[in-house]
């Protein structure tokens, strides 16, 4: 192995024509051979370059539409040959094969093919066979040979040659390699995933290829002694907060990121509805309510528990207004996001120098499919996501009182809410505001009790006569498994219930909601979040 090689023929055959000519043209000017396949070799002439056909080199006509063109010993024998070993040097020699330094391949653009919703057997012929494997050649043969996979990579390798006088470094080698073999397992990875979920429709296949691209580092992890990243998936992916775009305010950390998803995919519930406002803290909701504008939902999920909104994070489901955006410059908020923000409130906010703004230019489906994955010690759990919905048609009422039609609004927005909620989830609202939330607890009661704690609190504060959970709603996540957290609940003032069901002890808890006066109605879907 050698530490400097000098680049004297260069193979080129790339998709991605960007930077090619360029590319071409400084290659050239050193004196490098340029050998190439079909439209690149055209797009070079284009340039005015001179280039050689790679059928000039293996003797054989490029062959079924492209197909066979690159898989040719004459190709790989340049590429795999391990130029100080005699044999090596021999068959070369006795086969009239000629060494390739620099191989330049990106592959067939099947991510994009896929994405646009080209049929079968379009998305088919745009797996590349040939270019993987100079790829896969020239990265194991790295002690001799240079792969760049990249347009983004053209610069660094040019500069490269100009430090090196028309060589390349073993570090760097090494550097374009360890990307090359990356590359070639995403796209694998690619093709593995779209065969088993769209032409095979499974939904566990034997093996799952997961994989990402690094969009950015970030400070630290959950703690500072912990590091951590951004990626995004290579493939098709649902577009949402990590392509948002930050206006302003510090670099997001992984807490943020981390919660800003809680709150944004909160807010994508309401999506199309009235305007909406979402306040989590440590990826729970502490405040969501709905309005006949932002300002007035800002102010509805602020009351809900304004202590735990310090230092939070805000999710809207439209465009945030001026108005809005100086509501919450006036405490202590961490990020924003939200689809757009208009100049106002872009002004507003930019008196607020760390906090950050998010637009992401639109939310989510919340009913979207897709696969959840979760590190375990020696393993991988993988689910499908949570996307289940009720509406009005799938409640059945269980108790003797029937809801009234604002009960079973406040009924619906309070579950939707609790779906967010870490288990074990109570969530109490009333007129399209939440009144207290309850999150996170061993056991449903004390979740029902400490609910109930902060929505006193709010009302003692903000000088109301009775507290939010008066003639509210009240969701579960999960059914009681005894009465007394629905005791608890009507203790707050409850006067509808929303639970899945399901625990050996219905009977009973009905029986104490009939007893309380309390409407109840029964979903028959559980939306546990640990």
């Amino acid at each position: 192995m050698t530490d400097s090689v000098q680049i004297r023929r260069a193979l080129l055959s790339v998709s991605d024509k960007t930077g090619l000519a360029e590319l071409g043209k400084a290659l050239a000017d050193r004196g490098v051979e340029l050998v190439s396949t079909g439209g690149t070799a055209k797009a070079l002439r284009d340039a005015g370059l001179t280039v050689k056909d790679i059928s000039e080199v293996t003797d054989f006509p490029e062959m079924m539409d492209g197909r066979v063109k690159t898989l040719h010993p004459k190709v790989h024998g340049g590429l795999l040959a391990v130029r100080d070993n005699p044999e090596h040097a021999k068959a070369m020699a006795d086969h009239e094969i000629g060494a390739i330094d620099l191989v330049v391949v990106n592959l067939y653009p099947f991510e994009a093919t896929v994405a646009k919703g080209a049929d079968r057997d379009t998305i088919i012929e745009n797996i590349d066979i040939g270019g993987p494997s100079m790829v896969r050649s020239a990265a194991k043969n790295h002690a001799y040979v240079t792969i760049v996979t990249d347009p983004s990579d053209y610069e660094g390798l040019l500069v490269e040659l100009e430090a090196t006088d028309g060589c390349t470094t073993l570090p760097f080698r090494k550097l374009m390699a360890a990307r090359a073999f990356a590359q070639t397992a995403a796209y694998d990875s690619m093709i593995s995933q779209w065969f088993a979920f769209a032409d095979q429709g499974q939904t566990f296949p034997e093996k799952l290829a997961v994989n990402g691209r690094l969009v950015t580092e970030l400070r630290y992890g959950e703690n500072p002694h912990q590091k951590a990243a951004l990626y995004t998936p290579v493939g098709p992916y649902t577009k949402g907060l990590a392509q948002g775009e930050q206006v302003q305010g510090k670099e997001l950390s992984y807490n943020n990121y981390n919660d800003a998803d809680a709150a944004f995919e909160l807010a994508a519930e309401f999506k199309g509805q009235d305007p909406a406002v979402v306040i989590v803290k440590h990826a729970n909701p502490c405040g969501v309510a709905q309005g006949k504008s932002l300002l007035e939902a800002w102010e509805g999920a602020l009351a809900c528990d304004d202590v735990s909104a310090f230092g939070g994070i805000v999710a809207v489901n439209q465009t945030l207004d001026g108005a809005t955006a100086e509501a919450i410059c006036k405490i202590f908020t961490e990020v924003v996001v939200a689809p757009d923000a208009d100049e106002d409130a872009r002004a507003f906010f930019a008196k607020k120098k760390n906090l950050r703004l998010l637009l992401t230019g639109d939310l989510p489906d919340p009913r979207r499919g897709g696969l959840s994955v979760r590190p375990i010690t020696g393993g991988l759990l993988v689910q499908g996501r949570d996307n289940g919905a009720i509406g009005f048609d799938d409640l059945k009422v269980v108790t003797d009182r029937e809801p009234t039609d604002q009960e079973l609004k406040d009924c619906l927005f309070a579950w939707t809410v609790a779906r967010h909620v870490k288990s074990n989830a109570i969530v109490y609202a009333r007129d399209g505001v939440t009144a207290g939330i309850g999150a996170g607890q061993m056991n449903r009661r004390d979740s029902s009790r400490i609910a109930a704690m902060k929505a006193a609190e709010a009302a003692e504060k903000f000088g109301w006569d009775k507290p939010r959970t008066v003639g509210s709603a009240v969701a579960s996540d999960a059914f009681f498994p005894f009465a007394d957290g629905l005791l608890a609940a009507a203790e707050a003032g409850a006067t509808a219930v929303i639970q899945p069901g399901g625990s050996i002890r219905d009977d009973e808890v009905i029986k104490a909601a009939n007893e309380a006066g309390l409407a109840m109605v029964f979903t028959g879907m559980r939306h546990f979040k640990h």
